[in-house]
């Protein structure tokens, strides 16, 4: 009888579950502790770390997503946005874990960042790759389909699985715009509101991107609803 608890798969792990995941690999990309220069590094590498596998995931999805609404596979399509965004849910929840970071502390792990910025992020930027993608997939459908928002709103359950996305599509914005005001709240609560930031970006500039919307049309039809009754 074989030995179920014997790894399998390549890899240096002990067990299959560490070569799968190569847990080796992970745990090892944050600072042990004689290279922190505070304890608290490792809860800010967590938190960042775990926020990019998010995005990683999401920006995948949609990609895939804007494919199925090209190929005319809407429910699919709606199906990868439901996990996007329940990934960025994901992320504006571990984002608050930062809430535990000593204000005092962070002073000395920002000395470990360097010219390090949430600006740079490669799963912010993929957001704003992928978000206009997906736009332009979406509104190749309502030509396809002969619709128009305003129609469409008024008729959603002739159009369910299109009205279905285009709501996904507002889950995304909304959340995006969540968590950039999540994380404006938080560096004002741990740098203040009238610092400079790591890259010499004052961080009332943060405030003014908060509302960057990728799908202003789908915004802008709540307004002409409104206005029709």
């Amino acid at each position: 009888m074989a030995d179920l608890h014997h790894p399998i798969l390549p890899g240096v792990g002990a067990t299959d579950y560490e070569r799968y995941l190569r847990t080796d690999e992970l745990l090892a990309l944050q600072k042990g502790p004689a290279e922190m220069v505070h304890r608290d590094e490792l809860l800010f590498q967590t938190i960042h770390q775990v926020s990019e596998l998010w995005l990683k995931l999401a920006c995948f999805e949609l990609e895939t997503a804007a494919e199925h609404l090209d190929a005319d596979r809407v429910w699919d399509a709606v199906r990868l946005l439901r996990r996007a965004n329940g990934a960025l849910d994901r992320i504006i929840e571990s984002s608050l874990m930062l809430e535990h970071l000593d204000i005092w502390a962070y002073r000395t792990v920002r000395t470990a960042l360097g010219h390090g910025s949430g600006f740079d992020s490669p799963g912010f930027r993929a957001t704003h790759h992928v978000s206009p993608l997906l736009a332009a997939a979406f509104h190749r459908l309502l030509e396809r389909r002969g619709l128009d928002l305003l129609g469409l709103y008024r008729q959603s359950a002739a159009h369910e699985d299109v009205y279905q996305t285009a709501e996904r599509l507002i889950d995304w914005d909304q959340r995006l715009i969540t968590w950039r005001t999540l994380h404006l709240k938080l560096v004002e609560r741990i740098i203040g509101g009238h610092v400079i930031g790591t890259q010499g970006t004052p961080v009332e500039v943060l405030g003014k991107r908060i509302d960057v919307r990728h799908f202003p049309d789908l915004w802008e039809v709540r307004n002409e609803v409104t206005k029709e009754e």
